[in-house]
């Protein structure tokens, strides 16, 4: 619990104290923002706020959990790790991005595929490590079952070892894919994205902790107790590592809720995206994770039937702008209107989820 506590309290303390230091050098550096001119024109005023915030978390999270886990003397487990390799790869791909639309002065860094590109080859490497690694129970970090919040009946080695393994990679550079670039689309207001995340990370903070206080024997013949077992190793330390990412986004957001003085960028929303997703895989709650990134289900979602809507109609909208933040600001909401409200309704969605979470233990009390 210690080490808990410390990852997300010097998590927190690195963020807020030195962010300020970055976003000097930020601006040093040439890493402004730069508005779309089809946006809202309240946005105008955005143009130059220092951006790549997510670099400050990411070295922050980085600092704060290895220095944590060295003053506990607790050992480094492969979970937590993939977490981090997870976070660290999608930042690098989002940094590479953030960097050529400062560099350019253009809102379009990479193009759509080559985002594409880089999410697989990290979200790849990533699943074939998480099949790697397995503890003294035999278990590895992730299984080849679908889960929801444990393993379904539905497991990709049926197909066959190699055949499993590749549809098992790419089952993870979906979810991966698809959870990254719904972080990537809400990140568009002061703090929205930040906000949203807290609440939908810090639920694996109480999963993680749930499940590594449940008594189980691996293979054991008291079945009276099975309905306490969770599958997946290092629970704990999933719990350790998303404290201290939810202890860098609380102190990062002091900095960017409106009016932000520096923003995430695509370092950070891939990057925390990634690391969102990484969680879910690990703790075996992937289909769970449609609750908990309720927010960015329905943020990605507006956009894809805006797109869709627009090329079957022929020039049509539905929204008067995509993502669906922005089409209640052109109605007249206020930002700060629009960051409150969708925080509630990610609250609410992350309370869903955790809730379906403790009623499927209860269920099985009954």
């Amino acid at each position: 619990m210690v080490a808990l506590l410390l990852a997300g309290a010097m998590s927190l303390v690195f963020t807020l104290l030195l962010t300020p230091l970055f976003i000097r050098l930020f601006h040093k550096l040439g890493w402004g923002q730069f508005i779309r001119d089809d946006g809202p024109k309240s946005h105008h005023a955005k143009r130059g706020t220092a951006t790549m915030g997510g670099i400050i978390i990411i070295v922050g999270v980085l600092v704060s959990y290895f220095l944590a886990m060295w003053i506990e003397h607790r050992p480094l487990t492969a979970s937590p790790l993939l977490v981090l390799f997870m976070m660290v790869g999608l930042g690098l791909v989002g940094f590479l991005d953030d960097f050529l639309k400062t560099r350019n002065q253009r809102s379009l860094g990479l193009g759509g595929w080559q985002k594409i590109a880089g999410q697989v080859v990290v979200a790849g490497a990533f699943g074939w490590m998480a099949l790697q690694f397995p503890d003294k129970n035999g278990e590895t970090p992730a299984s080849t079952h679908i889960s929801f919040i444990r393993d379904l009946p539905l497991d990709f080695m049926k197909l066959g070892t190699f055949i499993g393994i590749a549809a098992f990679i790419v089952w993870i550079c979906l979810i991966v894919a698809a959870t990254s670039n719904g972080v990537n689309v809400t990140d568009g207001l002061d703090g929205l994205a930040t906000g949203s995340l807290v609440f939908a990370i810090g639920s694996y903070i109480i999963i993680g902790f749930w499940q590594s206080n449940q008594s189980c024997n691996p293979g054991g013949s008291d079945i009276a107790d099975m309905y306490k077992c969770y599958p997946g190793p290092d629970s704990f330390d999933l719990a350790i590592v998303a404290a201290a990412i939810v202890g860098g986004l609380i102190g990062f957001l002091w900095w960017n809720t409106s009016p932000a003085k520096i923003f995430l960028g695509d370092t950070g929303s891939l990057g925390l995206g990634g690391a969102l997703a990484a969680l879910a895989i690990l703790s075996r709650t992937e289909l769970l994770l449609v609750l908990i990134g309720g927010l960015f289900v329905i943020e990605a979602g507006s956009v894809i039937v805006q797109r869709a809507y627009f090329k079957v109609t022929r020039g049509k909208r539905i929204f008067l702008m995509s993502p669906i933040h922005h089409h209640f600001e052109l109605k007249g909401w206020a930002e700060v209107t629009v960051v409150v409200r969708f925080w509630i309704i990610g609250g609410l969605l992350v309370a869903a989820g955790v809730g379906t979470f403790y009623l499927e233990w209860l269920a099985r009390l009954w």
